[in-house]
């Protein structure tokens, strides 16, 4: 313990040193470690949802639909399926394009 104090004292930067089975940094976890993280359990807490806009592959209409839909979402205009439920996320159709909506 004295040496990772002085080693800490002299300025070297904490991941320098390993630790043994210690060697996760808790206190500067890596983004890739966050994203996969359950929603409670990361460093800033926040949902893993988003709103999806869904373009259909028929009349090229753009649709907001939410990532976790429980319902089935249909289109306005040509009434074709653009997203059916599937457990946790909803399933976007085969040919459809999305993209995540800006916050």
């Amino acid at each position: 313990i004295l040496k990772l104090q002085f080693l800490y004292l002299i300025g070297f930067h904490h991941t320098t040193v390993t630790m043994g089975f210690l060697d996760a940094d808790m206190l500067y976890p890596s983004a890739k470690d966050q994203k996969n993280a359950h929603k409670r359990k990361r460093l800033v807490q926040g949902p893993k949802s988003h709103f999806l806009d869904v373009r259909c592959e028929s009349c090229s209409q753009v649709t907001v639909v939410f990532s976790h839909a429980s319902t089935v979402v249909v289109c306005a205009s040509c009434s074709s399926v653009l997203a059916q439920p599937a457990g946790g996320k909803a399933r976007i159709t085969a040919g459809c394009s999305f993209r995540q909506k800006a916050e």
